[in-house]
């Protein structure tokens, strides 16, 4: 996702979410057959789910340092697991609540980052990376997608 590399931060996180779902929009035609990439596999469901899980946990992170708090960390499984759910067919309807769900998270995205100023976004409160660093981080999530490749 080249685009985003000189992206705004708010819309490296909306491409890289146009981008999964244009990739998603072919996997109902996915086989059952999980994909391997570098050491794990994938699945539609678990790419899509992938997606989902960075973008809370690090809107989480954010929202915490803004906050003055530190944040909750996350004991998500990640791509370590493959559960019973990643490996069932993807229809239509997960295809469209794919497309609602990643879609109204991609919207807060932006909508958070659009407010901050270019300092709040560059001298972030907190450990971690600054914000603008994060928000180009879960542009990354595209990785999970691509895992699963253009099915269509």
């Amino acid at each position: 996702m080249s685009d985003t590399e000189h992206a705004t931060p708010a819309r490296a996180v909306t491409a890289m979410v146009e981008h999964v779902l244009d990739l998603a929009a072919g996997w109902t035609a996915w086989d059952g057959t999980p994909v391997r990439a570098d050491d794990r596999v994938y699945t539609p469901h678990k790419a899509i789910r992938r997606v989902a899980d960075h973008l809370i946990d690090h809107l989480a992170e954010l929202e915490a340092r803004l906050a003055g708090e530190t944040p909750q960390p996350d004991h998500w499984h990640a791509s370590a697991s493959t559960t019973a759910a990643d490996l069932a067919p993807f229809t239509a309807d997960d295809l469209d609540e794919a497309r609602s769900r990643l879609t109204r998270l991609a919207r807060v995205w932006a909508v958070r980052l659009d407010a901050l100023t270019g300092e709040q976004l560059d001298a972030s409160p907190g450990e971690g990376w600054t914000f603008r660093e994060l928000a180009h981080h879960v542009a990354e999530s595209a990785y999970y997608a691509d895992a699963v490749g253009d099915l269509s």
